[in-house]
């Protein structure tokens, strides 16, 4: 329960301080503030966290890495959906709290949904979403692997490489799919949005669900390759 309740409370900040920097300074790529804003802080969301829950749960926050690890022999299949309903979870009660902050502030969300995902960067198109999100997130867990496999020798440095890797696919995404390569992080906005009456983002929620599952597999596989190569 204690490694359920960090990725819990993990993926609550995640969706909390990355999506609500979102909602505040907006995404726009064209003025680039706000859009390097929510790619940093996505990526100090993941530093801190790595420092603060790594050591009880491995500091997953995301369904994705949590099937990478799975696929890489690192957890059984039932602390696997134990961590994903978890981590929904905590997407959700940070949406939430997101609403409630934004609704009793009368802030203006310069998203539109929450900080959810979209296709509005890929002219609508699901299958260059679904190729961003797949490519993505095959970086994002590849390097995670390798900077969290027992060969690995960084130190006390693995969780500022894997928030700045972080921070690095951002940069690239948020003007073509707002970055998800995180199912949770998609699913809590966008479930949220749809309770305010948006019902745009959770149209396409399964390609922010089905890109970074293919992505994360991908990576997994890839790695154990590698890995046994290199052995």
């Amino acid at each position: 329960m204690r490694k359920l309740f960090s990725e819990f409370i993990g993926t609550l900040v995640l969706v909390v301080m990355g999506c609500g920097t979102a909602m505040l300074v907006g995404c726009d790529s064209v003025n680039g503030g706000g859009y390097i804003l929510t790619a940093l802080a996505f990526g100090l969301v993941i530093v801190g966290m790595a420092y603060c829950v790594g050591n009880i749960s491995g500091c997953h926050i995301n369904p994705a890495v949590s099937l990478g690890v799975l696929i890489s022999g690192g957890m059984k299949i039932g602390e696997f959906i134990g961590y994903v309903i978890a981590q929904c979870a905590g997407a959700l009660a940070g949406a939430g709290i997101l609403a409630a902050i934004f609704s009793l502030g009368q802030v203006k969300d310069m998203t539109g949904g929450f900080g959810s995902n979209g296709l509005a960067g890929v002219s609508g198109s699901a299958v260059a979403g679904l190729l961003v999100e797949v490519v993505l997130t095959f970086i994002f867990v590849l390097t995670i692997l390798g900077v969290t496999s027992k060969k690995a020798n960084h130190g006390s440095f693995g969780g500022l490489i894997i928030g700045l890797t972080l921070t690095l696919v951002h940069i690239f995404g948020i003007g073509l799919t707002g970055t998800s390569v995180n199912p949770a992080r998609s699913f809590g906005p966008a479930l949220v949005a749809l309770f305010s009456g948006n019902s745009a983002p959770i149209a396409s929620l399964w390609v922010f669900i089905v890109g970074p599952f293919v992505g994360a597999a991908l990576a997994a596989l890839i790695y154990k390759a590698l890995e046994k190569e290199k052995a």
